[in-house]
């Protein structure tokens, strides 16, 4: 099997209208040395023609994966198990990178690299995150995310391979929302320094008929995704930072999500009736640490449709 610098898993299913763009911004790329995985998720549209299309004599070693509709998790985990780079990147589907994103994530040294991306929604672009600095901790990484300090998603991240094979590290199948930030923080813990990028190279389209928008209160399946990676740290010595998702990383997923199902007008009783039966109040209420958001959550679980009218009111903003 040859061996590349870098393996480009990306997954599709019924991505006929976008991925043969996406695909040519991964094989216009001012890099040597990689390969693309492709992993048609059982696509009932023109998917597998485009890419078989767009990739035929495209000068770029590629492998074509067709399986059973199974879920973006396994198929992601799909093509982990085939690729055969040295790192791993990610790249959705309907999404776009520039040329020169695996310049910018490849420098055959550090364990992991990150580039900055933005959210593409028609032609306005979202403000990117800049981080101080060439190199970050691992660890204050980590701790910068579960605070929610960090504007994040884990395709910005290019992987070792060797951590992510020898120590397991998969997606969670059938999640649709969080199984990705779960896959990152997990891998994290087995480096030590993530070399920065403050170059945008990675843009995230939003549709409206993406997965995490049409998923109503599924939302909230983060908080169970986060309990289990709590119970990952634990077992691996790490509970700094299983306490931490416990009294910051839930709550401020619970709450932000909630805000968001506020602003789309999904009523109060209904989200209240989700909350109360997932036992949202309650871990909610575990929340330890900034005073200001401290008190927001103190006024919600004392009063929460005082809160609601008042954010109606005054607030109009999920932020």
């Amino acid at each position: 099997m040859k061996n590349y610098k870098v393996s480009v898993i990306i997954p599709v299913y019924n991505c006929g209208e976008y991925i043969g763009n996406t695909l040519n911004s991964v094989i216009n790329q001012d890099f040597d040395g990689y390969e693309i995985i492709v992993i048609d998720d059982g696509s009932t549209d023109n998917s597998l023609e485009v890419i078989n299309s767009t990739l035929k004599d495209c000068g770029v070693s590629y492998k074509i994966i067709h399986q059973e509709n199974a879920g973006v998790s396994v198929a992601r985990n799909h093509g982990i198990e085939v690729s055969s780079g040295d790192y791993l990147v990610f790249v959705d589907g309907d999404d776009l990178v520039s040329p020169n994103h695996l310049s910018e994530l490849y420098t055959g040294e550090h364990e992991f690299s990150l580039i900055q991306f933005v959210k593409k929604d028609d032609d306005i672009l979202s403000a990117p995150n800049h981080f101080e600095g060439e190199i970050i901790s691992t660890d204050d990484f980590i701790k910068k995310e579960l605070n929610m300090e960090i504007l994040f998603n884990f395709f910005q991240l290019m992987y070792k391979s060797d951590i992510i094979k020898q120590n397991n590290i998969r997606f969670t199948p059938g999640v649709v929302y969080g199984e990705d930030t779960e896959f990152a923080l997990k891998a994290l813990i087995y480096g030590d320094r993530i070399h920065i990028s403050n170059e945008v190279t990675y843009y995230y389209i939003q549709r409206s008929d993406s997965a995490i928008r049409t998923t109503e209160y599924r939302r909230f399946d983060i908080v169970p995704i986060f309990e289990n990676l709590a119970d990952f740290y634990r077992i691996h010595g790490k509970n700094d930072l299983a306490n931490m998702i416990v009294t910051s990383r839930i709550p401020r997923a619970i709450f932000g999500n909630m805000n968001y199902f506020f602003y789309s007008c999904y009523g109060f009783d209904d989200v209240m009736y989700v909350m109360k039966k997932r036992d949202l109040l309650t871990k909610l209420s575990r929340f330890r640490g900034d005073a200001k958001f401290s008190l927001k959550v103190k006024l919600f679980l004392l009063h929460p449709k005082l809160y609601y009218k008042l954010w109606f009111k005054f607030k109009n903003s999920i932020d």
